[in-house]
């Protein structure tokens, strides 16, 4: 009696969270896979020309712009996630052994994290700008050539390693907190032995700090990647609405913005829909295996 009482209660206390979850993710996942089955799906009415089975992720698969908007994604998202999650963990490791202005310098890295995404890609665009940024103007006091990052004519390794930067430093703010609280949670005990044992500190951070931090740089390696392949805020904040340099449009467009511009500029529902489940479906089966990794890899 006092077990089913029990799980009435967990139920209970669930019930909440199962609803919100049912009407804001499985709701939309599951009717965006419905209207993937329409061709031309209108979104004003919703109005179709009829069932079209898999034909819309064929068209989809087959649709070259589709193809660049994966490989820009994918470029962001194995490249930013490992950087940045390195990144954090040394900037942290290092502000945890600071003392004086630890504080100051918490703040100044988590200020990305609260600042609109928008603006900051508007800043980046300045200091990227080929006439008068800031980057520019630096690489010029030592003798080196006005680099074209993201005015018309821009190379796409050039536009993508602006945008990369962006993103890496973008990311860093959350990353950095979590790690912070994390090494702020390790007993000192276990420095204290491994350096009477002499070790080095190159021997305590991979042996100790990384190991005693495993879950949580799972936790963040997992929810980076998946943040990172729905990656479009900071593509507009850099490029503006056409996600590409003058001349180019669409250049550095990713598979989020292509969803967006099939629904609000093309006005097909149907083949947006079919975007976003296989880039669900991507999401998936590559959460999936990092969780499978994560499993022999972290110490609990």
């Amino acid at each position: 009696m006092l077990e089913k009482q029990s799980n009435f209660k967990a139920w209970l206390y669930l019930a909440p969270a199962l609803i919100l979850l049912t009407i804001f993710t499985f709701y939309p996942l599951i009717n965006a896979f419905i209207i993937a089955m329409f061709k031309n799906v209108r979104i004003e009415d919703f109005t179709h020309d009829g069932f079209y089975g898999f034909g819309n992720f064929t068209d989809v698969l087959a649709n070259g712009n589709f193809r660049q908007a994966l490989i820009n994604t994918s470029v962001i998202t194995f490249i930013s996630v490992p950087v940045s999650v390195i990144l954090a963990l040394l900037i942290s490791v290092g502000l945890k052994s600071i003392k004086k202005l630890q504080g100051v310098y918490q703040t100044v890295f988590f200020l990305p994290y609260v600042t609109n995404a928008i603006a900051i890609g508007m800043a980046f665009a300045f200091i990227f700008n080929k006439e008068y940024g800031l980057l520019n103007t630096m690489l010029g006091w030592i003798g080196i050539t006005p680099v074209n990052w993201l005015a018309a004519g821009a190379t796409w390794w050039r536009g993508m390693t602006a945008l990369l930067i962006f993103t890496i430093w973008g990311g860093l703010a959350f990353k950095i907190l979590v790690f912070l609280s994390g090494l702020q949670s390790i007993d000192k005990q276990y420095y204290d032995a491994a350096r009477i044992d002499s070790a080095s500190k190159k021997r305590i951070f991979t042996r100790i700090t990384v190991p005693l931090l495993s879950p949580m740089i799972a936790y963040i390696t997992i929810t980076s990647f998946i943040g990172a392949f729905k990656v479009y805020t900071t593509v507009v904040g850099m490029f503006g609405p056409s996600m590409g340099t003058a001349g180019n449009p669409r250049q550095f467009i990713t598979v989020v913005g292509m969803v967006y511009s099939y629904i609000d500029q093309i006005g097909r529902a149907g083949t947006a829909a079919a975007m976003a489940v296989i880039l669900f479906v991507i999401i998936l089966l590559f959460t999936f295996v990092q969780m499978q990794v994560s499993k022999r890899r972290v110490h609990f």
